[in-house]
């Protein structure tokens, strides 16, 4: 087990360099990787005011929320972050059935020497706290309340956590850093699209010390992303067709603002699709088995209707009550 003495970053990033931010920061980072260190993606593409919080976090020690629409790349974000820093970053989906002992960990029988023994096994919170590692919360606002209590423990500023089994208070390693990624910024969810959200205690809210949002990236730069992770579509050729593609996009996202439809399309589902066109040879035929099978029966008729505009094709599709020859 890592001791706070050691494993501390041992060089540093310049923020401006790394990451194309008009800033002099210089980031704290490691000279070496491990296994535990998310493999660089080149062609991810950051946002400036996100990527300034979250430099904030790993720099300054900050508690650092990162909340949005779904798909818009918030955990991708601090991974990639992360990645550029030889930051060690362990993510925790705080879904439903993730429970306290999951967290704290639990008694565990082991064989020493021949014999049964009981032992404790630390979960990923007592590892991640003693250790030089980026700790992030996926759907911080799905978790359960006995799940939520024992996380405010370590939000506060010396984040010491108390493992009351063991009698043991364990201290933070200097290098640990504490993310989050939400798609409601702890206030529930009005709109229906995030069912499993719940509001989040203020008392809690009021510990993360950075809150960010990340929106769906403007046009250009999604064009640049998807060809960039599609290679069938990249060129000034194929631009054209992308284009037409995150022009969809972007009226299903504004028709669910309106509240006229309930899904949308985020800028995963348009690499999906780009993908998919690969695999089937047919945009039309990609995008309903990316996307339009998704929605519900009675938005597909508007939803062909943004395809017919920007893609100027046709789109057929059936429903349940439709019988075909």
């Amino acid at each position: 087990m890592a001791t706070p003495e050691k494993n501390n970053p041992d060089t540093t990033v310049s923020a401006q360099k790394a990451f194309g931010l008009e800033t002099d920061w210089q980031i704290p980072a490691f000279s070496k990787t491990d296994e535990h260190v998310p493999a660089i993606d080149p062609a991810y593409r950051f946002d400036p005011d996100t990527t300034m919080a979250i430099l904030a976090g790993f720099a300054f020690n900050r508690r650092v929320m990162i909340q949005g629409y779904h798909g818009t790349g918030k955990s991708t974000h601090i991974e990639q972050v992360a990645a550029r820093l030889n930051w060690p970053c362990v993510r925790i989906n705080l879904d439903s059935h993730v429970s306290r002992i999951d967290l704290i960990g639990k008694d565990a029988i082991a064989l020493r020497d021949g014999k049964q023994v009981t032992e404790f096994r630390e979960g990923l919170l007592p590892w991640a706290l003693q250790n030089p590692a980026a700790l992030v919360f996926d759907e911080y606002d799905a978790g359960r309340p006995d799940v939520m209590f024992v996380i405010q423990r370590v939000l506060e500023a010396d984040g010491k956590l108390t493992l009351l089994d063991q009698n043991r208070v364990l201290h933070p390693h200097p290098a640990f850093r504490l993310f989050a990624t939400a798609n409601t910024v702890g206030l529930g969810d009005t709109t229906g699209l995030y069912h499993g959200t719940q509001q989040i205690n203020q008392g809690q809210m009021d510990r993360w010390n950075i809150v960010a949002t990340l929106n769906y990236l403007p046009e250009e730069e999604e064009i640049a992303i998807v060809q960039a992770k599609s290679p069938a579509f990249a060129g000034a050729e194929k631009k054209k067709e992308v284009a037409a593609m995150v022009a969809l996009a972007n009226l299903t996202r504004q028709s669910f603002m309106n509240g006229d439809i309930a899904t949308v399309m985020s800028p995963r589902t348009v690499i999906t699709w780009a993908e998919n066109c690969v695999i089937f040879k047919d945009t039309a035929t990609a995008f309903r088995l990316s996307f339009l099978n998704k929605c519900d029966e009675a938005e597909r008729a508007a939803i062909a209707e943004f395809y017919q505009r920007c893609m100027n094709k046709e789109l057929t599709f059936s429903t349940r009550h439709e019988v075909r020859d």
